[in-house]
């Protein structure tokens, strides 16, 4: 009974340094991946007066999707510093002699291994695909109809292929001066639009500006002549009307599992693609018990240095870099045929099994020979 609790205190002891090590080390590096990765949109305000919280708002929409990639990866280094530290100050040496087996030892790292499955699969199954939608969807919206209001003095602003925009000044109310419009969207008639003054609105499908007092330059194809029409009141529509005129084509990465493993596309090339992907997504969290069976193998397998050992620990990382590089390989070789997704699945999976074959395979062979003994020792 006593030995049954105190292993139940150092489960607790060993897992709670294993889960607020993770929560701090992932939360980290997913700081240090938005800010790197925010860096792109950095434009958006400081060329064209985009506020911080919608900023903040449209990068913190891919926080999600880092979480997933960086969470197996936050998973070894955890499982691999704190056991090698516990190691280092003579604990798991301590453990052992109380008669505490590997797999006993592996316990928290293997329950911490699990929530960091079940976590990724919710992110990669439900919360990065909504969240990329989110983004994608808020992006398509500042660059086609929030363009308009971003207008700057002095800059020709493109506020799509066919559809350019200078403004001379703008006035504290908002009226905007010396107003030039190149209009090419109508590829019969491309126009280039002067006014002296002008506001922006609102319309039903996005931003139009009202033009006051200008002119309508338009070259005829057939005559080769330059008609000139002036106007004393003019409103252009400025949304980007061949992007509009029909909805957003959703990326891959907003499609849910179900619509990855059935695709309907048009083109079928395209099909192993998305069939890769949704195995990707079942696949890529699984590499966390594996990547923390490897660390639990580097530190618990061999025996005991007084001075420690850099070998096994540096192994260990080579073992995990060479598995994210198989893995992107491996996933790049499904991409283009699908007879490939069985080795996706399997260098997934197979080196964690391989380490926990091997470190716990003594344990298991003791067990078959002295069920008793071994049952009080696990």
């Amino acid at each position: 009974m006593r030995s049954g609790k105190l292993i139940t205190r150092l489960d607790r002891y060993i897992f709670r340094q294993l889960l607020f090590a993770l929560i701090a080390v992932t939360g980290g590096l997913t700081a240090l991946v938005w800010l790197i990765q925010s860096l792109r949109f950095v434009e958006l305000v400081v060329n064209h007066g985009l506020s911080l919280v919608v900023f903040v708002e449209l990068t913190g929409l891919l926080i999600p999707s880092f979480i997933a990639v960086i969470l197996p990866i936050t998973t070894f280094v955890v499982v691999q510093f704190i056991y090698q530290r516990l190691a280092g100050d003579r604990e798991i040496t301590v453990m052992r002699a109380a008669g505490l087996s590997p797999f006993a030892l592996s316990r928290p790292a293997l329950v911490l291994a699990l929530l960091a499955i079940i976590c990724g699969h919710a992110l990669t199954l439900w919360i990065v695909p909504a969240s990329l939608a989110s983004f994608h969807q808020f992006q398509w919206e500042i660059r086609n109809r929030m363009a308009a209001f971003l207008l700057q003095e002095g800059v020709f602003t493109q506020i799509s292929d066919d559809l350019t925009v200078y403004v001379r000044s703008r006035d504290p109310d908002g009226t905007l001066r010396g107003i030039l419009v190149d209009d090419g969207r109508d590829k019969t008639a491309h126009a280039t639009i002067l006014a002296e003054s002008g506001r922006l609105t609102e319309g039903p499908n996005g931003p139009r500006v009202l033009l006051l007092n200008g002119s309508r330059q338009e070259i005829d194809h057939q005559s080769g002549r330059l008609n000139v029409l002036t106007f004393g009141q003019n409103e252009i529509d400025l949304t980007d009307t061949q992007s509009t005129s029909y909805e957003r084509l959703r990326d891959m990465s907003e499609m849910s599992l179900s619509e990855l493993l059935d695709p309907q596309v048009s083109n079928a090339r395209d099909v192993p693609k998305w069939i890769a992907e949704g195995h990707k997504r079942l696949a890529t969290p699984l590499t966390a018990i594996s990547y923390a069976l490897i660390a639990l193998f580097a530190v618990l397998s061999g025996t005991f240095r007084r001075h420690g050992s850099f070998v096994r620990p540096l192994v260990a990382v080579a073992a995990m870099v060479a598995m994210l590089a198989i893995g992107l390989a491996m996933e790049n070789l499904a991409a283009r045929d699908n007879a490939m997704l069985p080795m996706l699945w399997l260098q997934t999976v197979a080196p964690g099994m391989i380490c926990g074959w091997m470190l716990f395979r003594p344990q298991w062979l003791d067990s078959r020979r002295h069920p008793i003994e071994a049952t009080r020792a696990a």
